[in-house]
Formats: C-alpha cells, sequence, structure tokens
C-alpha cells in the first residue's frame, strides 16, 4: 500500500495451524500517529495476529510491510530495530534489578553503548538524562530504586511501557496493559497510556472496554481469525454485528 501515512501495514494475513485457520484473510492498516485498538471476543485470533506482526509466527500466507518496507519475514529483534516494539511481561525477566537499572541497561544498548551494567550509571549524561525523562513520564520516579520483584503490580506495567518506549518506537504494540492491574492502581496507568508521544502509532490490544473506547479513535473487530468490521468508536458502539458478537458470548466475553 503505497498510502504515507500507513506506518505499518498488514495484507491478506493468514496463518493456518494444521487444518485450523486462525488468522483469515486479515487487513490491517496502522496510521501515523494513530490510536488504533484491537478488540474481539476470546479465541477471536488477536494473540496469533501480534505474533505474526511481531515476527514470533511466520504468516502462511500474506505481506507485512513496515514504513513501506517489506518485514514479512524479518527476525523479531530486526522488527524492534526498525522500530516496531511491542510491551512485554518482564515479570520474570529484570526481578533482581531497580527500574532504573533497567531502564538505562535498555537505553545504552538502543544508543550503540552496549549494556554494560557494571558502567557507573551516571557515565553517559545522555543515558541517565533519558532514563530520568522515561521514569518521570511513567510515574516510576519515587520507584527507581526498588527492585522491580518489589513493586506494586501497575508499576511494573508502567515499568513495561517504558522499556517499549526506551527503544524508541515509531510503532508501538500495546499488549493488554491493565490485564490484572487492581483498580486502586488503574488510573496511574490510563493516563500514562493516554499521554504517550503523539508521534508513536499505537496498536492497543485490550478487552477492557472503558480503555479502549477512552484511548482508540479507530478499532477493528477480529471474530473467528476474520476482520468484523473496522471503523471509530462511535461506528464500533453502535454496530448491530458489534454488539451481536459481544452479547451472544455473554458477559464474561466484553470483559474477559
Amino acid at each position: 500500500m503505497s498510502d504515507n501515512n500507513i506506518v505499518l501495514s498488514a495484507q491478506g494475513l493468514v496463518k493456518r495451524f494444521g487444518g485450523i485457520t486462525a488468522t483469515n484473510n486479515v487487513t490491517l492498516n496502522l496510521r501515523k500517529g494513530a490510536r488504533h485498538a484491537l478488540i474481539g471476543p476470546n479465541g477471536a485470533g488477536k494473540t496469533t495476529l501480534i505474533n505474526l506482526l511481531t515476527g514470533v509466527l511466520d504468516p502462511t500466507e500474506g505481506i507485512i510491510t513496515l514504513e513501506g518496507q517489506d518485514i514479512t519475514r524479518l527476525a523479531p529483534y530486526q522488527r524492534v530495530r526498525r522500530g516496531m516494539v511491542r510491551t512485554f511481561q518482564i515479570n520474570q525477566l529484570f526481578n533482581s534489578m531497580t527500574p532504573l537499572e533497567t531502564l538505562a541497561m535498555v537505553v545504552s544498548q538502543q544508543r550503540g553503548l552496549g549494556a554494560k551494567l557494571w558502567q557507573p550509571l551516571g557515565a553517559d549524561k545522555a543515558v541517565a538524562e533519558r532514563c530520568l525523562q522515561l521514569l518521570e513520564q511513567f510515574r516510576l520516579a519515587e520507584v527507581m530504586n526498588q527492585r522491580t520483584e518489589h513493586l506494586a503490580y501497575g508499576k511494573r506495567r508502567l515499568l513495561e511501557i517504558a522499556i517499549a518506549l526506551a527503544c524508541e518506537p515509531r510503532v508501538l504494540l500495546l499488549d493488554e496493559p491493565v490485564a490484572g492491574v487492581p483498580a486502586g492502581e488503574r488510573e496511574e496507568l490510563l493516563q500514562t497510556v493516554a499521554a504517550l508521544p503523539a508521534d508513536v502509532s499505537v496498536l492497543l490490544i485490550e478487552h477492557d472496554m472503558d480503555l479502549v473506547f477512552s484511548f482508540a479513535n479507530r478499532m477493528t473487530v477480529l471474530v473467528n481469525g476474520t476482520v468484523l468490521t473496522e471503523g471509530d468508536p462511535e461506528q464500533i458502539a453502535n454496530d448491530p454485528q458489534v454488539k451481536a458478537v459481544y452479547l451472544g458470548h455473554g458477559e464474561e466475553a466484553a470483559h474477559g
């Protein structure tokens, strides 16, 4: 697709596992600066689609382009280098490190300085400044020297997004940022997500409809691996097919 406004494009994506078609001819276009949500009931194929976009899985058919370049067969780390980053669960990853150490490592790697953990954190002024900026932006300044394993769950989710942003993405896949976050910690997370930089194009995968409708200006609804419909929040909220899918799967589908 040649539209200059489209930063990430999936055209006719198909993924088959044996006889099962998990992704069925999905086309999705993410515009520059997008706030785009991917929604659908459990088992709709959202995770498979994200794994195709990020390179965890290879598509059976179809093409993925990032800023006009074909990335369909690139490895996940190559996609990250080109500016497509997914938030990831760090719960097992950096438990013994602090948010400051973790971000210093990621920012250093991003700037080609290598992850020399034994380097004093103040050794590179630009890295230190970027870390402090991220810690402020993601409301982690007051816990920056606490080990990650001791952080409240909401703060861990904030750190995950901070790590993703430290990779300087042009496209950010925000994977269920409020999943499992207790009610008391959600507001901070929602505000932080709302304040993400405008030049980063965001694809949000989320079950929480309150977050989806407060954040997204465009939505794609996936059902049984197929795009049911796409539109702005008002169109989606009033779409009889969407209501049937969600109501038809019981209350659980809209929230679970």
